[in-house]
């Protein structure tokens, strides 16, 4: 079965290096968009799809990292690329602030708590923190990256720099997924009180998980910072969350390849109904309903793991 993927991915991977080449600019930004979203609904696939938390707050984290990447930038001229780190950084700081009193809270109780916390960002962007966020108008006049001397612009180059960041966090991920890490966040998912008895740290393993979470987010924040170059509190309401969250469980919880889909279901798939403006949310809240109902698991759910017998035999014997 993986000698049948690898030939599929990598035509994927070549339709989208070449598929620029064929659209306008209003389509390359779609595009962006998809990956954007992408790569913000991967950071969160982390918590919801492995460790299994309900968290529906991921847009202050995104939050956090685009603002400090338009403050530090306005005010102190540093450039975009040097922000990158440094926004994942606060983010999951800010993460381990308010993740580690609500840890141990599950199901419904933390998801209403990280509505709350995604709220209380938003409203404190609003009225402005420390006189740094600019109020409900934002911040203006933020940079684009450079790179190698050259500054990124047009959507066309945008969308390589987005895709391979996104092919990145991808390659990281699948790599963190198939670590001790990712089968540790998998056995809390399935049972949380078993993997207790196993010996797994479950409050450890659920915090690190936020924070990586949190740190990919805050490195989303800074990407849409630099390609829309004005911020506002309004673009990290609500709303986004349950974007991100309806990516993940449509497209498959736990799932690279599902999270794929579902942004460009998400994103991407309402921009050719827009001139059915009227109909179009319609029609695709009776698609996902009729998902949720015939296929629970999402459109592409996670592959069950397989470990070979031999290894399994090694582990045994040690």
């Amino acid at each position: 079965m993986k000698n049948v993927r690898t030939p599929l991915y990598l035509a994927f991977g070549l339709a989208m290096a070449v598929m620029p080449q064929f659209l306008n600019m209003y389509w390359v930004d779609v595009l962006n968009n998809v990956g954007l979203y992408a790569i913000l609904a991967l950071s969160l696939n982390l918590i919801l799809g492995h460790a299994g938390l309900f968290h529906m707050g991921h847009a202050a984290f995104y939050a956090v990292g685009a603002y400090t990447t338009a403050v530090l930038n306005t005010t102190y001229h540093i450039p975009i690329l040097w922000l990158l780190p440094v926004s994942g950084v606060l983010a999951a700081l800010f993460a381990v602030v308010v993740a580690r009193p609500i840890i141990h809270l599950r199901g419904d109780y933390l998801l209403i708590v990280t509505i709350g916390i995604v709220e209380i960002v938003r409203i404190a962007l609003i009225n402005n923190v420390f006189g740094l966020t600019g109020g409900a108008n934002g911040i203006f006049g933020i940079s684009r990256p450079e790179l190698f001397g050259l500054k990124i612009r047009r959507p066309h180059e945008f969308y390589y720099y987005i895709w391979m960041f996104a092919a990145v966090t991808v390659y990281l991920f699948h790599r963190l997924e198939n670590s001790r890490f990712g089968r540790a966040l998998n056995y809390i998912k399935e049972d949380e009180v078993a993997a207790q008895g196993s010996g797994i740290n479950t409050a450890h393993y659920k915090l690190i998980a936020f924070v990586i979470g949190a740190f990919w987010a805050g490195m989303a924040g800074n990407i849409f910072a630099s390609k829309m170059t004005i911020i506002s509190p309004e673009s990290f309401s609500f709303w986004e969350s349950v974007i991100l969250f309806t990516i993940v469980i449509l497209g498959g919880s736990g799932s690279i390849r599902g999270v794929i889909l579902g942004s460009f279901l998400i994103i991407g798939l309402p921009e050719l109904f827009r001139g059915f403006a009227s109909a179009r949310m319609l029609v695709f809240g009776a698609a996902m309903m009729a998902m949720m109902v015939f296929r629970t698991e999402g459109i592409l759910p996670p592959l069950p793991r397989v470990y070979p017998l031999d290894k399994l035999i090694k582990g045994g014997r040690a």
